[in-house]
């Protein structure tokens, strides 16, 4: 069933044409996304189809009563209104159940009516939806419901607003970076969420791991056309890799490496989570080193870097506290050259408070932080610098330096020269900043740190409102950076292609240093917290008294003797998976698998997660009978 139309679609700004003539459609259940350069139009196109723009010539066609809800990247939420109340502002007549349902609870005065908003609950069968709402806002770690959203940071505005659009569930959902100021599990939380067969979903996205695990089709923008490709992210860059190999020659020795692993690719399941992500991030760069002919707009990051010395950067018990919320409890840490750090955490337990406290931006309540006399920090701020409207871009360059070193000794380029790099070309150069996108804005502020010639590069949210393309090149220079490299992203593409470790913050001033890559962390966590839930479960049947024989009144459904045979098999089965899941997670964090023995662990993990949930099940429906 078709449930968008999207037909000969124009969109310019005075002389400058975003896109031209697109076509495509969606139908029910279809999980499509969007992938394009920064500034090519794709939120335009979002809020086109979304009906807060229009187009300059074209048509979109909506399915009769199919009910579209967008999340843009800044959403607007009503002044003066609190959590619950912007949350449940809707006519959805679920919603207004559940709301009024919930005020007699909490208002002594309403409390006459709780019998007539129970009526109606169940009357809209309204008590699943409101369990689902429950969790949604938990998840979302939106407790708190008494907050006025004015009062609220970005982060938590965008929370807001995407856990009212999800509690709306309309026939097609439309979200433009959705994954910015979500944490890690919320992320992996919503990955989830969206990826059910019910949704239809249309996106921009630059969250790589989405893009493979929830869609089902990749629309490609690219000088001025569409490509649709059906299938994920993989499935995209072989196709695109196919384009590019047939519009031009690229040299022998990336060629033939490219055509190793789409071979590698093409052999593996289709399945969600059999393809090896380290296998997929090596040929991500194979494309892009062997489309540079194909392609010659392309950020190129060839920046110099003064040199690093022995002493670099010490961390000796570091305190930090605001009121009763501590951050740092005697943190201790001496950096090495060469140091790549992922910093993961849940939203404020301290990840950008630590950036601060370690480069001086912040003081300690207690604790030193000696930094060595050749360090010279680049700092990536989530707030980015404050960059004058008023200002081209061009000037923006040339008040920091006219002429920038470059790699090789004694090189240097203009500032103009510098911008082509970064995909600011000719007439692009001399565009106000007032008129730039979001990605385009942090293109610039990246470039802006970069050519300081940092030894010493701490990242905070980089990724956000970048696309795919600049991605793909800043992680390719940072694979290539010399000095030390401290990341802290949402993006887990990125955390696991650049990052070696990792500083695991708990909250409560508990940090704790992981060897290994953020997915490899996921699972080692999820092996760690199974094995706690078989160790409680054990405890709790040790502990449950037999119950005494006693004389039943009603009829006992017994279990056949096939059914007794079946149960005392899956207590067998249920210990074999609970004992070989902990074995591999010992492998997990002894860390000294190569990558096709974890490629391999990790399948056989999710192989044995999936089967234990469903002999326990099992287990459990047996287990009544047997009691």
């Amino acid at each position: 069933m078709n449930y968008l139309s999207v037909e000969n679609l124009t969109k310019s700004y005075g002389a400058r044409v975003l896109f031209k003539d697109l076509s495509f459609g969606i139908n029910k259940g279809q999980k499509m996304a969007l992938v394009a350069k920064n500034g090519t139009g794709k939120s335009s196109l979002l809020k086109i189809i979304s009906g807060l723009d229009t187009a300059d010539s074209g048509q979109v066609t909506l399915r009769k009563e199919v009910r579209v809800l967008y999340l843009g990247q800044d959403p607007q939420l009503p002044a003066g209104k609190t959590i619950e109340e912007a949350v449940f502002e809707s006519d959805n007549p679920v919603l207004a159940a559940i709301r009024e349902y919930e005020a007699t609870i909490t208002d002594p005065n309403k409390a006459e009516h709780m019998q007539a908003a129970m009526d109606n609950m169940e009357r809209l069968k309204a008590w699943d939806f409101e369990a689902k709402v429950k969790q949604i806002l938990g998840r979302l770690e939106l407790k708190d419901l008494s907050l006025k959203v004015e009062n609220l940071s970005g982060g938590q505005q965008k929370r807001v607003a995407l856990a009212k659009v999800l509690m709306e569930e309309p026939d097609l959902l439309i979200l433009d970076e959705p994954t910015n100021h979500l944490d890690l599990e919320m992320i992996e939380w919503l990955e989830e969420y969206l990826s059910r067969d019910n949704l239809s979903l249309l996106m921009v996205t630059h969250d790589r791991y989405f893009l493979e695990r929830v869609c089902d089709e990749i629309l490609e923008m690219e000088d001025g056309r569409l490509y649709r490709h059906k299938g994920n992210y993989s499935y995209f860059l072989e196709k695109k890799t196919e384009r590019q190999e047939n519009e031009s020659v690229t040299t022998d020795k990336a060629k033939n490496l490219m055509k190793k692993e789409l071979e590698w690719i093409r052999r593996q399941p289709k399945a969600r989570g059999t393809k090896s992500k380290a296998r997929v991030d090596a040929f991500e760069g194979i494309k892009e080193q062997a489309s540079k002919k194909v392609d010659n707009k392309q950020v190129e990051m060839e920046i110099a870097m003064t040199r690093l010395g022995g002493k670099i950067l010490e961390l000796h018990r570091l305190r930090k506290s605001y009121g009763d919320k501590v951050i740092l409890n005697g943190f201790d840490y001496s950096f090495r050259k060469g140091e790549r750090l992922g910093i993961v955490g849940n939203n404020g337990t301290g990840k950008s408070t630590f950036l601060k406290l370690i480069t001086g931006r912040e003081e300690l309540d207690g604790g030193k932080v000696i930094t060595g006399e050749t360090v010279k920090y680049g700092y990536y701020t989530q707030d980015g610098i404050t960059l004058k409207d008023d200002k081209r871009v061009i000037e923006v360059i040339k008040d920091i330096a006219e002429y920038i070193p470059v790699g090789r000794k004694g090189s240097q380029i203009s500032a103009s020269q510098m911008l082509e790099r970064f995909l600011f070309e000719g007439d692009a150069q001399y565009t106000f900043v007032s008129k730039l996108s979001g990605g385009e804005r942090r293109r610039l502020y990246l470039l802006t740190v970069l050519m300081s010639n940092p030894n010493f590069l701490i990242l905070d949210e980089p990724t956000n409102d970048l696309d795919i393309l600049t991605l793909n090149v800043l992680e390719d220079f940072l694979m290539e950076f010399q000095g030390c490299l401290v990341i802290v992203t949402h993006d887990r593409y990125f955390m696991d292609k650049l990052t070696e470790h990792l500083f695991v913050f708990e909250g409560n001033g508990e940090v704790n240093d992981f060897i290994g890559s953020y997915s490899e962390y996921r699972a080692h966590k999820k092996a760690k917290e199974q094995a706690e839930k078989k160790a409680e479960r054990q405890i709790e049947k040790a502990q449950t008294p037999k119950a005494e024989p006693k004389k039943v009144e009603k009829p006992k459904v017994k279990l056949s003797y096939k059914e007794k045979l079946e149960f005392e098999q899956l207590e067998k089965d249920i210990e074999k998976l609970e004992e070989r899941k902990a074995e591999i997670t010992n492998l997990f964090s002894q860390n000294n698998s190569d990558a096709e023995e974890i490629e391999k662990l990790s399948r056989e993990m999710n192989e044995i997660v999936a089967n234990l949930e469903t002999k326990e099940m099992r287990w459990l429906e047996l287990s009544e009978y047997e009691a």
